[in-house]
């Protein structure tokens, strides 16, 4: 009889368990429906077709290339996508409106969280409001210190001088070996920013993975996270998400190993202990303990420094590889301050080197690590431009776009120059409106100072020690869809030493 019973109770549950799952699934597919017969009828301009299907690949590689084209035909530099209900810009008066202006009526917003949240959680990339400001404050207390630049040159030094240059000697032995240089930077930035930010020697980790297997769950939940962003509903993911299906539970996998690479950080940093440390980490741990919010600090950290840096030091030597003069005058510029035997230069040094600050300035300009950023308006609102941004839009700017915009750049925005940076041999900043790179206002990057110094120094020490040849045809990158801009395929190359050996370990 209790057999029976039981029985029975199993077939309601799972009668049950079926007939919700069939009314969840109904009503996500009604209401998906109803989303797209509206958005049919509601928009079927030249820009939207183009978009839903993928038409513009036929005439661009990239899709950061088609916003750039429609930027540019546009009078205001402004143009609104109907079926992603975005606004997006290159203008550098609407920039300054935006993240300076009327900063409290364009956070994040909750949108963007939601499709982030999986990832960065609470982290400060992905909060507005106190969390941010919390976060925020104590993370300028450690990046706004004094000392902090001298600091990061010596991590990023001992950094190159026992890992990067062996490496590339070894590489540069071999007859027939290829580098990916993309890689090269992501583990050297990796490296970097544990040490930096949570006072941990990656070294010591106790991991059952390789660090190449973390890194490649890195990459799939970055990648997978900014599809989400590309979807013309949100509910495609959320219902993939709700069902654990295709690419939904890709990222949920993805996930669960950057957890697990998160939480021994967080380990390593106990055992060390952490109250008299100032690291980042050491300061979050002695006022946090929400132990999903301190792996929420830890992965924006790990995620910000990486990738930004691994980025545009991908990019500069993709540029470099176009422009062999660019790289004859930054060695020319570092031989008349260094002389030509000095390995590595003094931070001092590197100071008075304005053509290479010009050359990674002009890089990033082309291609900045974060290529679009968005906001959500609070309220309706209108732009400087007269472009009318009714509330809940997602409002983006486009640095990728805007560094190839000639009403800013001049007739040749699209050319790699870095004497635009330079007057009299000077280096001259621009307004940091025009050139969001690092982003601007109150939200402006807090790592600025720290990523401009370890790839400054990186560029130096690698391109005075050696040559690089690209072992691809194609120097037009393709970018893979990401968080931040990552060359697919990355960047193969050859190595040859130039001079003989000058490492110290």
């Amino acid at each position: 009889m209790e057999s029976e019973t039981s029985s029975l109770l199993q077939s309601l549950q799972t009668y049950f368990g079926l007939l919700f799952f069939s009314i969840t699934i109904s009503f996500s597919l009604f209401s998906l429906s109803l989303f797209l017969l509206r958005l049919k009828l509601w928009c079927n301009c030249d820009v939207c077709r183009c978009y839903l299907t993928s038409s513009w690949s036929s005439e661009f590689d990239n899709l950061c290339d088609w916003y750039t084209h429609l930027l540019r035909k546009s009078p205001s530099r402004t143009i609104h996508i109907h079926v992603l209900g975005n606004t997006v810009t290159a203008n550098p008066d609407n920039v300054e409106y935006m993240l300076k202006t009327r900063f409290e009526n364009y956070p994040k917003g909750k949108p963007f969280s939601v499709i982030l949240g999986d990832l960065l959680g609470r982290g400060i990339f992905n909060v507005d409001g106190d969390s941010w400001k919390f976060q925020r404050k104590m993370a300028s207390l450690e990046l706004g210190s004094l000392s902090i630049r001298s600091y990061v040159f010596e991590i990023a030094t001992t950094e190159i001088q026992c890992g990067l240059l062996p490496l590339l000697s070894s590489a540069a032995g071999k007859e027939d070996g290829v580098l990916d240089l993309q890689d090269v930077f992501r583990k050297f930035a990796f490296d970097n920013i544990c040490r930096f930010s949570f006072g941990i020697d990656p070294g010591c980790l106790e991991l059952s993975l390789t660090m190449s297997e973390f890194a490649v769950a890195f990459d799939q939940a970055s990648r997978l996270s900014a599809e989400r962003a590309m979807t013309s509903s949100p509910w495609i993911w959320k219902i993939k998400r709700l069902l654990n299906l295709g690419t939904e539970k890709k990222l949920k996998n993805a996930i669960k190993l950057i957890n697990v690479l998160a939480e021994e950080v967080i380990t390593q940093r106990r055992k060390m202990g952490f109250a008299t440390r100032q690291d980042l980490l050491s300061r979050f741990m002695g006022t946090i303990n929400d132990e999903k919010y301190l792996r929420d600090i830890v992965i924006s950290f790990l995620v910000a420094g990486r990738d930004t840096v691994a980025s545009a030091l991908t990019s500069f030597f993709l540029v470099l590889a176009k422009h062999p003069e660019v790289s004859k005058a930054i060695r020319d510029e570092s031989d008349r301050v260094m002389g030509p035997s000095q390995a590595l230069p003094t931070y001092e040094q590197m100071r008075e080197m304005p053509y290479l600050q010009a050359a990674l300035h002009e890089s990033m300009r082309l291609y900045p690590a974060v290529q679009f950023d968005s906001k959500f308006a609070q309220e309706d609102d209108i732009l400087p431009d007269g472009t009318f941004v009714r509330r809940g839009t997602r409002v983006t700017y486009h640095p990728y776009a805007m560094g190839r915009m000639e009403q800013a750049w001049g007739p040749d925005s699209l050319e790699f120059k870095p004497e635009r940076w330079l007057r009299n041999g000077v280096f001259y900043p621009e307004s940091p409106f025009k050139y969001p790179v690092f982003q601007a206002g109150l939200r402006v990057c807090l790592g600025k100072e720290m990523a401009l110094v370890s790839m400054k120094i990186v560029a130096l020490s690698l391109l005075r020690r050696f040559d690089f040849e690209t072992a691809t045809t194609n120097l037009a990158p393709r970018f893979a869809p990401g968080l931040t801009a990552t060359v697919a395929g990355g960047l193969p190359v050859r190595v040859r030493e130039r001079t003989s050996p000058h490492h110290h370990c």
